[in-house]
């Protein structure tokens, strides 16, 4: 890569401006990042809840989803545009609102919150490895499993599972190291191929009785009064909750933003998100609504609906399908790992050591940690109330997202300083405080208590969907009437 050197202690190869020449994501690139982020087990099961089991309006749930996802879309925007201009990750942009040292910090809690989720998403993502090992032995000879070599158990964690967990890791940080080319590539065959995936079961289900899985379809779209009072509330809890399944991406997406060509293909590609919620929502509601239809008519009669893909692939006790569903599973978790953990990890990282750590090292120090918070997930972390403390440190990412938004556009008039930005001289304009802009750090505190609040306050934990907004707009807000002259 033919870069200028740059002489400055906290530059990094990974952290410097992109060349112009490499910026080479479009709007298709981004449908397929937005479409890897919202296929996910979690996100199939949240939207057929939401469609299904709540017993919501079917337009209050769409259109709360359209909300959600479009707010979604203004808040990648306005924290993409600088990268994207500047070629900047979110952790170097950083440096401009918190100083070199407050962005080192600051910045590693996203790092830190990515490292643990990158472990326990592997640790799920091992599982379904798992079965497919088993499968195969059970195929080779189904008295295999039954040796007490099988039974035995480490951590909670039998052999097959430690073989598929060291295996799964060691795939990814291999894969994942290699640089943004080859993880443009995943997260594009990643999400062609679960959506071809998901037409498959569509369709199979579909024929399998075109008339009763199409009324039952039919049956659950509700067109009651959208206005209503209890409705509008309704409307505003979903678009909450989409928020917040997709707010743990915004506060980073300068980490992929660097690298679109130009601010018309980031405003297409994230506008794109939209459509893929829309696509996404109406295969998964219709997949659970058919196989709940054909597992009644042909099999057993269920006491619930089933939403979660595990679970109805378990009840259709067909070993291909079974293969075939937990193959398109694993592609999507993996590259929904890649984006939402790995990547911003990667950068945190390098941006708290700049002169020790490169992607590949750094990728490194990710699957290490990574693979200890995935062996004691199960017998320790799960049980000591961990993710709560995790919840507490994302409470600080939608205050550092007010105060680079209120920065960047209204303090800074959107201009950066390339050379600055990457000097620790006291002369620098993001020297600050010895390193610290105190007035940012000040108020991305004041954002983080009062978007914290809503975890540990039971009174408030009704407003926990908007706890990101509402964390954003108080920090925007403070930093706006301290910084502004």
């Amino acid at each position: 890569m033919n870069q200028p050197k740059v002489k400055y202690s906290l530059s990094n190869w990974d952290l410097v401006t992109v060349n112009p020449n490499y910026k080479n994501w479009n709007w298709k690139d981004l449908f397929c990042f937005w479409g890897v982020n919202i296929q996910s087990v979690i996100a199939f099961s949240l939207i057929a809840s939401l469609y299904i089991v709540y017993d919501l309006n079917t337009l209050v749930v769409f259109f709360g989803t359209i909300l959600g996802s479009f707010l979604v879309y203004l808040f990648s925007n306005f924290i993409g545009k600088p990268s994207q201009k500047f070629g900047l990750p979110f952790a170097v942009l950083l440096r401009s609102s918190l100083g070199f040292r407050g962005a080192k910090y600051f910045g590693l809690l996203r790092g830190l919150v990515g490292i643990f989720m990158f472990g326990i998403q592997t640790y799920f993502l091992s599982k379904a490895f798992g079965y497919l090992i088993r499968i195969l032995i059970f195929s080779i000879d189904s008295s295999l499993l039954n040796n007490d070599i099988f039974l035995v158990f480490l951590l909670g964690i039998d052999i097959i599972d430690w073989i598929s967990f060291t295996v799964v890791i060691i795939f990814q940080t291999l894969i994942f190291s290699v640089g943004i080319n080859l993880n443009k590539r995943l997260i594009n065959y990643s999400a062609i191929t679960v959506y071809v995936g998901m037409i498959i079961f569509f369709l199979g289900i579909l024929l399998s009785d075109v008339k009763l899985t199409s009324k039952a379809f039919s049956e659950l779209l509700d067109y009651k009064n959208l206005f209503d009072k209890e409705n509008i509330f309704a409307l505003l809890s979903v678009a909450g909750s989409i928020f917040a399944y997709f707010s743990i991406i915004i506060i980073s997406f300068g980490d992929f933003s660097r690298y679109v060509k130009n601010e018309d293909e980031l405003k297409k590609g994230n506008f794109s998100l939209i459509a893929n919620l829309i696509i996404f929502s109406f295969f998964s509601v219709f997949i659970v609504i058919g196989s709940d239809v054909f597992l009644n008519l042909r099999f057993l009669d269920l006491s619930s609906i089933l939403t979660s893909p595990t679970d109805i692939i378990g009840k259709f006790d067909n070993t291909s399908i079974t293969v075939i569903a937990i193959f398109f599973i694993i592609i999507a978790s993996a590259s929904t790992n890649l984006i939402a953990n790995f990547i911003p990890s990667q950068y945190s990282l390098i941006n708290f050591m700049p002169s020790s750590l490169n992607l590949k090292s750094a990728s490194y120090v990710i699957s290490i940690i990574g693979f200890f918070v995935g062996i004691f997930w199960l017998t320790i972390l799960s049980q000591i109330g961990i993710l709560s403390f995790v919840d507490t440190l994302i409470s600080f990412f939608s205050p550092i997202f007010g105060v680079m938004i209120a920065d960047y556009y209204l303090i800074k008039s959107e201009s950066i300083s390339n050379k600055d930005i990457y000097s620790t001289d006291a002369d620098s304009i993001y020297y600050f405080s010895k390193g610290w802009h105190i007035k940012g750090c000040y108020s991305i505190l004041v954002g983080f208590i009062f978007s914290a609040s809503t975890i540990w306050n039971p009174n408030l934990m009704f407003l926990q969907s908007f706890a990101w907004i509402i964390g954003a707009f108080i920090s925007f807000l403070t930093y706006y009437l301290l910084a502004k002259k």
